[in-house]
């Protein structure tokens, strides 16, 4: 058998690329291999490693057989939209997620990109952030800019600017991708493929061809993929996510993911705290001591309230 990547996912058929080289190869699954635990909408995704049985070069018409799925380090994983009992991956055995968000165009969403960061925290996966398109903000924009950056930063995450159109930033990220395998993710219209082909010039926005027949009924745009980068890794270019549900997550347990409250709660009279309520708590007189964002604070209050309604 053959281990490899999974490169590329279209529902029920994929591009694989062996580790040794990058020459992706189609592939299906091999009767009905299915991942432990069956709350996942998705078998496979981007980034997972295989084993696959190949009697001779893979085409279209006669695929790679992908026969075992290999164990994860990590994922992505969001509460899928229609279903609320169940979940997709978004990637898996990533070494970094680079959150891409925008100031304006669209508007920023923080309870969204927090969302995001909270569900990085519960599957081991670091994140950084990325605010783009600087280059449109214009000068009135800087106090905002601020802001955001006094939010994130304070709370323990890398924020960088970027703009594709004057190359701010870009550089920055670059080398931050050049290793492993990054994935970029964030809301729709926020610039993540414009993103990539600005790390490499060269990139081709197909790392192989998948059939029309195997598409049909589908948006290509709903498609993940990985390319490799000339300076080094890999990148997992995703769809725009318009919605981000938390998987695997106690209420009790919330708090632990955002950075700046599990710094303070061995502090609170009651262990564990929820931080909403209970007296002595040291989350709720750093937050109003200002030490503690009220944006973030709202953020996780929604998380909590989001909890009550899905049990």
């Amino acid at each position: 058998m053959l281990e490899a990547t999974v490169v590329k996912n279209a529902g029920s058929h994929y591009l694989l690329s062996a580790a040794s080289a990058w020459a992706p190869f189609p592939a299906v699954l091999k009767g009905k291999v299915r991942l432990d635990g069956g709350s996942s909408t998705n078998p496979i995704a981007v980034g997972d490693r295989v084993r696959c049985e190949l009697d001779s070069t893979p085409t279209e018409e006669n695929p790679a057989q992908i026969a075992e799925i290999l164990p994860r380090s990590n994922c992505v994983v969001r509460k899928s939209t229609n279903l609320s009992r169940r979940s997709q991956v978004i990637a898996a055995n990533v070494d970094r997620a680079v959150v891409v968000s925008t100031l304006y165009f669209p508007r920023i969403k923080l309870p969204f990109l927090d969302r995001m960061l909270v569900s990085c925290g519960v599957f081991g996966v670091p994140a950084v952030i990325v605010l783009n398109k600087t280059d449109i903000y214009g000068a009135e924009a800087a106090d905002e800019i601020q802001d955001f950056r006094r939010i994130y930063e304070s709370a323990g995450y890398r924020v960088i600017e970027t703009s594709v159109r004057s190359g701010r930033g870009i550089d920055s990220l670059r080398e931050l991708c050049s290793s492993g395998l990054s994935l970029l993710t964030g809301e729709s219209g926020v610039g993540k493929s414009s993103i990539i082909k600005a790390l490499d010039g060269n990139l081709n926005p197909k790392v192989g061809k998948i059939s029309d027949a195997h598409l049909q009924g589908r948006h290509t745009t709903s498609l993940y993929e990985m390319y490799p980068l000339e300076s080094g890794g890999f990148v997992i270019d995703s769809p725009g996510l318009r919605s981000f549900g938390l998987v695997d997550l106690k209420p009790e347990e919330t708090a632990l993911y955002f950075p700046e409250m599990l710094r303070l709660s061995a502090d609170c009279r009651f262990i564990p705290c929820t931080h909403t309520h209970e007296p002595g708590c040291a989350v709720k007189a750093a937050l109003e001591r200002g030490e503690i964002s009220p944006e973030r604070y709202s953020s996780y209050l929604g998380m909590l309230e989001e909890d009550r309604k899905f049990r």
